[in-house]
């Protein structure tokens, strides 16, 4: 892929031999010899640098103006300057701006070159942040909530409100979670999750508020907890009613006090992080008994949104169902297209306890399990319903396939029993 360079610079001579130099080395060059070239470039040409080299000075104007009033509109590009005398306080105000680096006229080709292509692996990094970034501001809208039923469209409305409302913590379901990040003022910053339930006491106390050099046995380095990395952003907590209790405190003080301490740290850090929580308990029954801190249980329902269960909006399976189908097609490498009607009446009358993830986890092992195009209903192994197909013995006894015993037997008519 050719990367797009820009260079701003008013000096004929130096622009052209800047010019020719990187084309020869494949990048795709354009030249502005004023700022207001290169805002025309930028903002109505389009023109999408992934790198851009300026000139401190131009006949129009200060580049760090231009940069400071334009940069928020061009999103990923790394800015390299160039000027003719050394300016102390010109370079500070470049590096807290953004730029990648300052350097002085005349600049060795060599040592110049060896920082553009450093530039260059930044901005793409960046790039690829940005587009990940917009690809699931697309996934995660407050429409990738799915269903038709009244319960749905009433999620998908809160859903909306709350991502134009800041909130400091919150209880809600996990896809839900990444809605509310993706569709906020937060999307730029990082979504950290995780999972209390699959880690030990100490090495989730660790993960959350980081750890010093030596806080404990093994420690042999800084560690910045994830309620650091998700500094800016969300941190989506899982399964918190499995916090031990001692960690329920110090994450209220965080919440609290917006500051974290590593685990043998002497000073506090400032954070600033949207704490949503998800639990398959019921928290505030948790609360009530003391399994769980009432007042973090409080401070974490600022609002609690409460999901309505599959069972109570079954008709949402119309769209759900072939929603995770042609998502696990694709990953591997399935053609199911065809649902009989019988595998519908029997997902209709499935109570499921395990809710969307039960039902995600029961699409993908049949799909997994098929060998063409129609939905292998015998996969299914709905709790209750024989989920494989069954064979008849002499003796009319029904045996599933997978070599256990059905729990109901029926005696054929014979003559003399009466039926």
């Amino acid at each position: 892929m050719i990367e797009t360079l820009l260079i701003i610079e008013d000096e004929k001579l130096l622009g052209s031999e800047l010019s020719r130099h990187y084309r020869q080395s494949g990048w795709d060059v354009v030249l502005a010899t004023n700022l207001r070239e290169a805002r025309e470039l930028l903002l109505n040409k389009k023109v999408e640098p992934l790198l851009i080299l300026s000139d401190m000075n131009l006949p129009d104007g200060n580049a760090l103006d231009f940069m400071e009033k334009i940069k928020k509109e061009i999103g990923y590009a790394e800015w390299l300057f160039l000027t003719g005398y050394g300016n102390v306080p010109d370079s500070v105000r470049a590096l807290r701006l953004g730029a990648y680096d300052f350097l002085e006229k005349p600049c060795d080709l060599d040592r110049l070159d060896l920082i553009v292509a450093s530039a260059a692996r930044s901005a793409s990094i960046q790039r690829r942040v940005v587009d990940q970034t917009k690809h699931r501001h697309r996934r995660y809208t407050a429409d990738a909530y799915v269903g038709h039923s009244r319960q749905a469209q009433g999620v998908r409305q809160l859903l909306v409100k709350l991502t134009q409302v800041p909130f400091s913590a919150l209880i809600i379901g996990g896809e839900s979670a990444r809605i509310l990040h993706y569709g906020s003022s937060r999307a730029q910053q990082p979504m950290i999750e995780v999972n209390c339930a699959a880690l030990p006491r100490e090495l989730l106390e660790s993960e959350l508020f980081g750890h010093e050099p030596g806080a404990f046995t093994g420690a042999a380095g800084r560690h910045r907890g994830l309620l650091e990395q998700a500094d800016g952003g969300t941190l989506f907590m899982d399964e918190i009613g499995e916090m031990p209790l001692d960690l329920q405190a110090k994450l209220l003080k965080v919440i609290e006090d917006h500051k974290v301490r590593r685990l043998g740290g002497e000073k506090e850090i400032q954070v600033d992080v949207q704490i949503v929580a998800a639990s398959n308990r019921d928290l505030e029954k948790m609360a009530q008994d003391g399994s769980f801190r009432a007042d973090l249980y409080h401070r974490l329902s600022v609002f609690k949104l409460i999901l309505p269960p599959l069972r109570e909006a079954v008709e949402d399976l119309d769209e759900l169902v072939p929603l995770f189908v042609a998502e696990y097609n694709a990953k591997a490498g399935r053609q199911v297209k065809d649902i009989p009607d019988a595998v519908w009446d029997k997902l209709k009358a499935h109570y499921w306890p395990g809710n969307v993830r039960e039902l995600r986890n029961v699409i993908e092992r049949c799909v997994l399990f098929s060998d063409g195009p129609t939905f292998p209903g015998q996969w299914l192994q709905l709790p209750g319903q024989l989920s494989v197909e069954a064979m008849q013995t002499e003796q009319g006894i029904w045996l599933p396939l997978d070599g256990s015993m059905a729990l109901d037997v029926y005696y054929q008519d014979s003559p003399g029993t009466g039926g």
